[in-house]
């Protein structure tokens, strides 16, 4: 059994919604206020703060870790560009 794809329409919202809950969830596993492991969940703050929005930004979009590492590049070499021109 197949399922439809995903309406493009709704696409850049469902990356956008993916994007922000790991950030969030990132901002709160680093401030600590919510720890990555604990005795009674396991790893589960971990999973569905990082690994599960991570993982439906991936799928939305495989290549994004690729265009942003190209986007990395060009920055570096423009400013070392005007650095010594």
């Amino acid at each position: 059994m197949r399922h439809p794809p995903i309406d493009p329409s709704r696409h850049p919202r469902l990356l956008a919604i993916a994007l922000l809950w790991l950030f969030a969830g990132s901002v709160l596993l680093a401030t600590t206020v919510v720890p990555a492991h604990t005795d009674l969940l396991g790893w589960t703050p971990f999973f569905w703060l990082f690994a599960a929005p991570l993982a439906v930004a991936l799928t939305l979009e495989p290549r994004l870790p690729r265009q942003l590492l190209n986007l990395r590049k060009q920055r570096r070499r423009s400013a070392a560009q005007l650095i010594w021109n």
